[in-house]
């Protein structure tokens, strides 16, 4: 194991976009259905959804979190909607699973997506089994990464000791409070959508494959 690692004893994992690579485009139809909700929703056009869409994203952390702060949308009726997709992009990934039963101590998904939605992806994958829980979007009181009480959240349900915890995440801008806290971070930088900013100073490693980077630095079974 890579030195720098040992004195972790617990490995989270975002979802989206992590576990699984941004370039096979899941995300993208969560995208379309976020936009054809807010499209019926207030009778605009799918241009002007969009930008409506991509200012909550930016300004609030989730479009789901902009839409409920400013129009007491839902939270349940709105990801039943946007999460009606399918799965059929996904495969099984044997090596990234059998990566996460050698690591040592606790794994858990950290998402902003729901449970429900995230025990889907995790079976597509082949990851069912891999993770002692998932942290979701209604565990973290609706309030999501990148906001400071989603990460104080986790480590209470948990009990984690941020220095002794790394996170992997796929957004740049999420890993910011982790380090903050005292996690190692990972960004996945494999292409996903990033937010304003180009401060990167908060991430201790980066990789484009969860996958990969786990079978360099934790070696050879």
């Amino acid at each position: 194991m890579d030195p720098r690692l040992t004195h972790l004893r617990t490995w989270i994992f975002d979802l989206d976009n992590t576990l699984y690579p941004a370039s096979v485009r899941l995300f993208d139809q969560i995208d379309a259905r976020m936009g054809a909700y807010i499209a019926d929703k207030f009778s605009v056009d799918l241009v002007e959804a969009r930008r409506i869409q991509k200012g909550y994203f930016h300004g609030h952390g989730t479009t789901l979190a902009g839409l409920m702060a400013e129009h007491d949308v839902d939270p349940h009726a709105f990801l039943d909607f946007v999460h009606d997709i399918e799965m059929d992009v996904l495969e099984e990934n044997a090596p990234l699973a059998a990566a996460i039963a050698r690591l040592p101590g606790r794994k858990i998904v950290f998402t902003n997506a729901d449970t429900p939605y995230a025990t889907r992806v995790l079976g597509r994958l082949g990851l069912g089994e891999s993770f002692e829980a998932i942290h979701d979007i209604h565990a973290m009181d609706l309030l999501p990464k990148p906001q400071a009480s989603a990460y104080a959240g986790l480590c209470a349900a948990f009990d984690i000791v941020p220095a002794e915890a790394i996170f992997f995440e796929d957004m740049a801008r999420n890993l910011a409070p982790a380090k903050a806290i005292g996690m190692t971070t990972v960004w996945v930088d494999n292409g996903s959508e990033q937010g304003p900013g180009e401060d990167r100073s908060y991430i201790d490693f980066t990789c484009a494959d969860v996958t990969a980077w786990l079978h360099d630095h934790m070696g050879e079974a």
